[in-house]
């Protein structure tokens, strides 16, 4: 189960829970990066949780950075852009 609480107009927390066990991360979203990669069309916690199904097929939970800007996702997985699809 992923979920996406907003902490303020860029920042938000991040709890990944599988089984009994959590993570939590911080992500920070800038309001350019977030309409390059949706254009308006979801909110932020949507692009988000997409991004976290997207990192949680190709990695751990515990493997996620725990603090990270979502721009980084594409420096480790490069089709990341192009497979979220929005």
């Amino acid at each position: 189960m992923i979920r996406v609480e907003r902490k303020n107009q860029n920042r938000f927390l991040v709890t990944v829970t599988e089984g009994s066990s959590s993570t939590k991360h911080t992500v920070a979203l800038d309001e350019e990066y977030y309409q390059k990669l949706t254009k308006g069309r979801i909110s932020k916690e949507e692009l988000i949780e997409k991004s976290f199904v997207f990192l949680l097929a190709r990695e751990s939970k515990e493997s996620i950075l725990r603090t990270f800007n979502l721009r980084v996702i594409k420096r480790y997985f490069p089709e990341y852009e192009h497979r979220i699809n929005i």
